[in-house]
């Protein structure tokens, strides 16, 4: 009996050991044409084998980069694409460096830090006045996922007016959305969400589980 552990490394394991060992056959083969009929051979087998990767754009070329990966760049055959470069291939990708911008109330995020900014840019009005209006109702649906406790317009204003450098100011008889109103939408929004994950369906079944008992 032929085990894994003494079998070679699957080099990319989504095409199977059987297309692994044709194209270690294939590297064999002495005959240039009959080497490359063998390869083309090879190809028609590996999409069959991954017919997901005919999603991607330019699937062929794709196949083809995979069936000189398989054989470690040593089939040569002359095929419609040229070999992927291998020192491209095992090069290391550049270092990704973390953002170094602090952003001041975290709980709000950056995606409202960039909306006040550009508040900042509108002209005085009824509409930055409204956006001004959203922007706060916003900013007081976060505060309340990161404390569940309570907040009050006051500290809300008072913060859109630090964030905004000191240039958003929320009118003080503007009433925001009260946090029940919150709650109750978080509420709801959570429901919505365990029934797309199944929550009706493993409820019907219980009913019929019920039934089924009822009737013995």
């Amino acid at each position: 009996m032929e085990y894994n552990t003494a079998r070679d490394y699957l080099i990319i394991p989504e095409y199977g050991r059987n297309i692994q060992k044709m194209v270690d056959y294939a590297i064999t083969i002495e005959d240039r044409e009959k080497r490359l009929r063998t390869a083309h051979t090879i190809i028609v087998s590996m999409a069959q084998m991954n017919p997901g990767i005919k999603e991607t754009a330019d699937y062929n070329q794709v196949l083809w980069d995979h069936l000189h990966i398989i054989s470690k760049f040593k089939l040569d055959v002359d095929g419609p694409y040229p070999p992927p470069s291998q020192e491209e291939l095992n090069k290391r990708p550049d270092r990704l460096e973390y953002s170094k911008k602090s952003i001041v109330l975290r709980h709000y995020g950056k995606h409202i830090i960039n909306i006040i900014k550009k508040a900042n840019e509108y002209e005085e009005g009824e509409e930055k006045q409204a956006l001004i209006f959203a922007i706060a109702n916003q900013m007081k649906k976060s505060y309340l996922k990161w404390n569940r406790e309570s907040v009050n317009d006051a500290t809300i204003a008072k913060h859109l007016f630090e964030l905004s450098g000191n240039k958003l100011v929320l009118p003080e008889d503007a009433q925001l959305i009260a946090i029940s109103e919150v709650i109750q939408r978080n509420k709801i929004v959570k429901k919505k969400k365990m029934t797309q994950k199944g929550g009706p369906r493993n409820n019907n079944q219980n009913k019929r589980k019920k039934t089924n008992y009822q009737r013995k």
